[in-house]
This record gives structure tokens, sequence and C-alpha cells, in this order.
């Protein structure tokens, strides 16, 4: 029989506060194949994992339990204490008595005798548990960027800066994300595009980085170190590498359509770059608008370009590439404005939203940074801003802060004041939230230069006799309030990317309850997946202003560099083989395997495992029939002797 070590943490009063440590470890002394037991405060301390690496050479121990807090946050931490006290890491098991246990009730005696119960069943599973060695496979030293914006951007060149070979794919004609379209940023006014466009020049011309603008993920398969990424290039209609960007084919296209770049606040042609920065700063052709691709007809673009780079014939082009690491970066959208009826967005024409006010502010924008009323281009007296258009709001809308908004109805309003200096700014809030550097400083200007903030939400926005009025409450004078205004702009909130919830399930990765991606651990790892290899950056996982997107940015691509200059990684080898003298060659595991980790082998007619596909998720194990899919140190019989010891004395 083994000889178990169980080593118990008090976590503080974490775990000390609802269970009776000490009389735990006297219960665990007696239990069947239990050596040594012993308590200490903190455990994960470095003298609590001296007491382990001490306690398995003086008491000869063959496996260790440490009953402690969740295994995903410290049992990589136990299992190198294990090692350094001579034992193969994997025969080191957590029992969470914390998560488990100590936090979800108040008796202690009921929370004692639980205890007790998780660790006896972690110690019988880890009697039976074998020593496993990792898994070992080469890296491919390349990465890949999904996504174009500011978190790709940077995130592409730390990587290649790295000396790594990367690729960056963006499904639009150009990087730059929303950030290109925006006026100033905040707190320092600073240029947005002044700032942008060297990064956005320095991704083209890195020699390090592949760069594939209007292009998509069509598949992802593979694990971490070997991934494979089928991509698919758009037909742009334009040969760039014939095509010199001089614009003659866009200046001489006879249709206009809404411009996606300028919110619909202005005109593109058919053919067309987003904005005059775009990078490539070649053009595109919208085959749902050209009139060739709708009547047979036109093809001005190709008889006037003087290089013949229009091409009506091209078709979309599937590249594969072998991936190491992949950083996604698929940023956010703003919440659907016509969900607001309330707030008369789509039948007001002087209702816009703050990326549509943002273009207006813009020197590039489609007034030239004129702040006009959509309706008829007068210049607003007295602009009302709506925050938490959408925001906060659990019962209609979306339940969470969307973090930003604040802070760009601030500026919104202060260049505002700027461009129309006799206007009238008057901001509808619920709080104010300026925590940034420099935030609370910005938002005393704002009001300073004479910016009113009420306090209150908005009711509703309506017209009448000709006038926009705002309905709504000043919760600090305790009264209602009707504000009669110009123009009204609506601080959307923030959502993910519309679209990016394929991508999302061809990764496998996660999402939380508002379709965000989820970190594996919001503390201790902020900007990795569970899936190893897939890294996250930006607003792909909440809403979050530009210098937190680009320190999580440069975080993503050190974690991918970390992975893609080793020459070979390692995998945890608690996978789920196969018994080949009961396996009868079903294939009912391969089909239920979400990682593609098994196939059927034809001559043996049996199935092979590709261990470093398989996650362990134990799919396989479940449906098998024949009970040869087996988890490595979690088969059945480990599985029978737990449940029977926790039911053991109930």
């Amino acid at each position: 029989m083994k000889r178990i070590g169980v080593f118990i943490c008090h976590c503080g009063i974490n775990i000390a506060k609802t269970v009776d440590v000490e009389a735990l470890t006297e219960e665990i002394k007696k239990y069947p194949g239990v050596a040594y037991a012993e308590n200490y405060k903190y455990m994960c301390s470095d003298p609590g994992q001296n007491l382990v690496v001490k306690a398995i050479r003086e008491h000869n121990l063959d496996a260790v339990v440490v009953a402690a807090c969740s295994p995903t946050l410290h049992e990589n931490t136990f299992r190198k204490a294990s090692e350094r006290g001579g034992l193969n890491r994997y025969v080191c098991e957590m029992a969470n008595i914390r998560e488990h246990c100590s936090w979800v009730h108040d008796d202690k005696q009921v929370a004692t005798r639980k205890a007790a119960h998780i660790i006896k069943t972690i110690v019988e599973k880890a009697r039976f548990n074998e020593s496993l060695e990792p898994i070992h496979v080469n890296v491919t030293k390349r990465a890949l960027v999904i996504g174009g914006g500011i978190a790709g951007i940077q995130a592409a060149i730390d990587v290649a800066n790295a000396g790594i070979e990367t690729i960056l794919v963006e499904k639009g004609p150009s990087i730059g994300g929303h950030m290109a379209q925006l006026s100033e940023t905040f707190p320092t006014l600073d240029c947005s595009q002044c700032i942008l466009t060297p990064k956005m020049v320095e991704v083209a011309q890195h020699r390090n980085i592949r760069l594939l603008t209007y292009s998509e993920i069509d598949e992802i398969s593979g694990s971490v170190g070997n991934f494979k990424a089928k991509i698919r290039r758009k037909a742009s209609y334009v040969d760039h590498n014939l095509c010199t960007g001089c614009g003659v084919c866009y200046e001489k296209c006879p249709i206009k359509v809404d411009s996606e770049f300028e919110e619909n606040m202005g005109k593109r042609k058919a053919i067309y770059t987003p904005f005059p920065q775009a990078v490539p700063n070649k053009p595109v052709i919208d085959a749902e608008h050209c009139t060739f691709f709708l009547k047979g007809k036109c093809k001005v673009c190709e008889i006037v370009c003087p290089v013949k780079a229009v091409k009506f014939d091209q078709k979309d082009e599937v590249i594969e590439e072998d991936i190491g690491a992949i950083i996604v970066a698929t940023g956010f959208d703003a919440y659907e404005p016509g969900n607001l009826k309330e707030y008369g967005y789509g039948k007001i024409p002087d209702v816009v939203t703050s990326l549509q006010f943002e273009r207006l502010l813009s020197a590039s924008g489609p007034t030239a940074g004129d702040v006009r009323r959509p309706s008829d281009g007068a210049v607003p007296k007295r602009v009302v801003f709506i925050q938490c258009a959408g925001s906060r709001d659990k019962e209609n809308h979306l339940e969470y802060c969307s973090k930003v908004c604040c802070m760009y109805t601030a500026k919104h309003a202060l260049l505002y004041k700027h461009r129309v200096h006799e206007g009238e700014p008057i901001i509808f809030y619920i709080d104010v939230r300026t925590a940034g550097k420099g935030y609370e400083e910005f938002y005393n200007r704002v009001t300073d230069e004479g910016t009113t903030y009420i306090r209150g939400k908005v009711s509703k926005v309506y017209k009448d006799n000709g006038k926009i009025v705002v309905l709504g409450a000043d919760t600090l004078a305790g009264k209602q309030v009707e504000v009669e205004a110009d123009m009204v702009v609506l601080a959307l909130g923030l959502v993910p990317k519309r679209g990016s919830a394929d991508l999302v399930r061809r990764l496998k990765i996660q999402c939380d309850a508002n379709a965000w991606l989820t970190e594996a651990h919001p503390k201790l790892r902020p900007v990795e997946t569970n899936t190893p290899g897939i890294y996250l950056a930006g607003a792909a996982q909440g809403p979050k202003d530009i210098p937190e997107v680009v320190a999580q940015a440069s975080g993503a691509a050190s974690k991918a560099i970390a992975i893609l200059n080793q020459s070979d990684i390692t995998f945890e080898p608690t996978i789920a083989g196969v018994n080949e003298d009961l396996c009868s060659g079903c294939g009912i595991c391969v089909g239920v395997c979400p990682y593609n980790a098994r196939e059927l082998d034809h001559d043996k007619m049996v199935i092979k495992v590709i261990e470093a596909l398989c996650q362990g998720c134990g799919s396989c194990s479940s449906a098998c029939p024949s009970g040869a899919a087996q988890q490595r140190n979690l088969i059945d019989r480990q599985i029978e002797e737990m449940v029977i010891s926790a039911l053991e004395g109930k």
C-alpha cells in the first residue's frame, strides 16, 4: 500500500474560520493509507512547501495530498514541491476544502465533516495514481495575431521584435480598428491618428510581420506549438502587387454608398480605401454595390487604372499556415443603438451615437471637424450627452459598466466646446467613473470649461414643435427635468465584436455570459485562455481603454514569445488513452472528441490517440461502451473508490 502524506492548509482564516483544522488533521491521520498528516497556516508559502519536501524524505512518502484551495490556483506549486522531495509530480493531488467547503458553509461542524470527506476521496485517488511523464512536442516558431486594431498591432510588433515570424490577420481592408476612427484620445487629447499611424506603418514595413488584410480565419486545428490555420483571403478584385495606390480608380467611380468608417455619416465609392491613412493604402471593390457585379456594366475603374491592377475575375484564396501560438485581438463593437427606441435613434436624425459624433469632431471626418447637425447642417448650440446608453441596465440592455463611456463623453463635451465656443454641452449621468491616470483631473477640466453635469437617467427623447426634448430626472435636485437640445449624443456601451462567435467556436475558447472572451484566471492568468497556446489581447476580453489595451497586448505577446522561444514544449500526460485489448474500433469516441485527438487505425482496427491534441476532457471515456478509453490517473477504479469513500459514514 502506498504511503500517502496529507498536508492541510489553514489559508489564514479562509479555511480555519469554518473548518476545525486540528480536529481534521487528527481524523485524517487515522485514515487507511495515510502515513503522515500535518497542518500549517499558509501551506503555499516557502516554509509550507518545505514542510512537504521534508516530510516526503523523512517519512518515505509515495504520494502527497494537499488540502487547501482550488488546484487551478496552486496545483503546480505543490507538484513542484513534490518533485523537489523526489516524487513524480503526478502523484501529488489537491483536495479543495476552501472553495468547495469553507467558503460555502457557516456551520463549523458540518464544514469539518465535509472537509474530511473531500480529503478522503482525494486520498483514494492518490492511492491509484501512476507516475507519468510529460509529453514533448516540437514548436513551430510562428505566431498568428487575429485582429488588426491597436491590440493586434501592438501584439504583432512585440512578437516580431523578438525575432519571431508573425502573421497578422484583419478582416477589414485596413488595420487600425476603432482607434483609427477617433479624433483625439483622453485624457491627453493626443491626435489618435498621430500616435496610431506610425505603428500601422511599422506593421506594414516590419520584416517579421506578414500582413493579411481583407482576410478571415476559416479553420484552426492542432494544439499549442503546432496549430494549423486556414486563412481565407477574400477577393478584393484589385491586384495589390500591381496597385500603386494612386487613387484614380475611386476618384472616377460613379457609385457612392454610406461609409462604414464614417459610421454612415459620410460617403465612399464602390471601390475604396476606408480612410486616408489606411494600411495598406490600396483599394478594394465592394461587390455588393459595384455596378459591374450587379448589372455587368461599367468597369470604369478597370479602364482608368494606369497599371491594370483591377481584376474582376479574382477569387478568394485559402492559405494554410503552421502556427505555434495564437493571440486573439478581435476587439469590440458599439451596442446596437436601434435597441434604444426610447431615445429616438433612427427616427430623430439629430440623435447620433458616440462614434458618429467622434467622426464629426475628426479633422478627417465628413465635416472636416466642424460640428454640424445631420438634419440641416446647422451648428448645434446645445448638445445633450446621455451616458450609460445601453449599459448598466440588466433588465433591458447590458448589465455591465462599459468602463470607457464616462471618459469619452467628457472628451466629446470638451472637444465640442472647443469647436463651438458658445455651445452648451450637458451630460446626463448615473455615476462618473474616472479610474485611470489623469482621468479625474481631465473630468475637472471638462467641468471647469463649462460642461453641465446632471445626475439622473434619461427616460425619453422626443420631438416637440421641431425641437428635440430630453426628458430625464435630476436626482440631486429631486425633480424631473426637460431639456431642449439641438443634438443628442448616445454614449453607447461596448459589446464583443459582431461575428466573432464562429471564430470562438473554431478556437475552442470560452466566453462569459455576455460573450466576452474568458481568461484562464482573472488574477493570475489574465491573458491566457484555457486552451494552451491561445492568448487574449485588448477589448475582446472586455471593455478597456487604450493604455490598458496596449499593456495587455504586450502581456499576451510576452506569453506567446515564451512559448515560441522554446525548442519543444511539454503537455500534461493526464490524457485519455486506449486499452487496445478492450477497444473494438467502433469509433464512437472519435465523434465525441472536441479536439480531434482520436482517429481509427485501420490496420489494427483500434483507436489511436494524438496525444498532443488531447486535453483530457473525458468525453471519450464517458462515451466508450467497452471501457477502453480510460483517463490517466482518473480511471474507473479510482472514481469508484472515491465515491465509496465519500459515502462512508453518511
